[in-house]
């Protein structure tokens, strides 16, 4: 069975900086696309960021373009999200997961294995 595990996830101070992370357990990590989303309270869980299988192709969401970067370290079967200028509306559970094909996609139904979620915390 195939499981991601995030991590990374802390309090940060508005303006500071974050790095998550997400390791994926099968050997074929390398043919998916991958992507992360975010649920703050009371909200839905929306896309943030996703990456190509290969690490040619990536996706932002408006609201952390230039801000945040995904990339992927097929060695490690690891994917990252650096999260750069921190604002408190940042504040939620990350949650990473498995595209089913190999690019990135905007859509929760586009990925069929998540992570636990790891939480981020932003103060101003």
């Amino acid at each position: 069975q195939v499981q991601l595990v995030e991590s990374g996830g802390g309090s940060a101070q508005a303006g500071g900086s974050l790095r998550l992370s997400c390791t994926r357990s099968a050997r074929t990590f390398s043919y998916y696309g991958m992507g992360w989303f975010r649920q703050a309270p009371g909200k839905e869980r929306e896309f943030v960021a996703a990456i190509s299988w290969n690490g040619d192709s990536t996706d932002y969401a408006d609201s952390v373009k230039g801000r945040f970067t995904i990339s992927r370290d097929y060695a490690k079967n690891t994917a990252y999200l650096r999260l750069d200028g921190l604002k408190p509306e940042d504040t939620a559970v990350y949650y990473c997961g498995t595209s089913k094909g190999l690019y990135a996609r905007r859509g929760i139904q586009d990925y069929d294995t998540w992570g636990q979620g790891t939480q981020v915390t932003v103060s101003s």
